[in-house]
This record gives structure tokens, sequence and C-alpha cells, in this order.
């Protein structure tokens, strides 16, 4: 993971703490080694809260587009 994002050891280990305290990755451990899971049930709750309410004006947008961009083309 490390040489993937071009970060330290430490640097991805603090990162992943932070996740950690968020609930947002779920970790088990296999003898030494630590797995680290996303862990999607408050990404949905922050999605459902938060994204969903503007989600029907902006396909209702593309829609609109959508339907302007076909008439355009005849």
């Amino acid at each position: 993971m490390c040489s993937t994002l071009s970060m330290s050891r430490q640097a991805v280990s603090k990162h992943l703490a932070v996740l950690e305290r968020a609930e947002l990755v779920a970790t088990v451990w296999r003898g030494r080694e630590k797995i680290h899971y996303l862990n999607p049930v408050p990404l949905q709750a922050i999605y459902d809260r938060w994204i969903r309410k503007f989600e029907g004006k902006r396909l209702e947008a593309l829609e609109a587009l959508k339907t302007t961009l076909e008439k355009d083309k005849e």
C-alpha cells in the first residue's frame, strides 16, 4: 500500500488509524498481520442523509438535458 500511494509506512498507519476511529474501516488481526476492510455502513448513512435528497433534482436536470439535446439532433 505504501508504494502504491507514495507514502511512508508511518503515514499510511496514521491515516488508517483515523479511518478506524471514524469506523469507516474495520480491522481483523491474523497473527501479527492486521487486515483492513472498508465498512460501508457509515458511508451508506452519509449517502442517505446528505446525498440522496439532491439526487432527484440532478437526475431530472440530466433527463431534461438529454431530451433537449435529442430534439436539437432531429
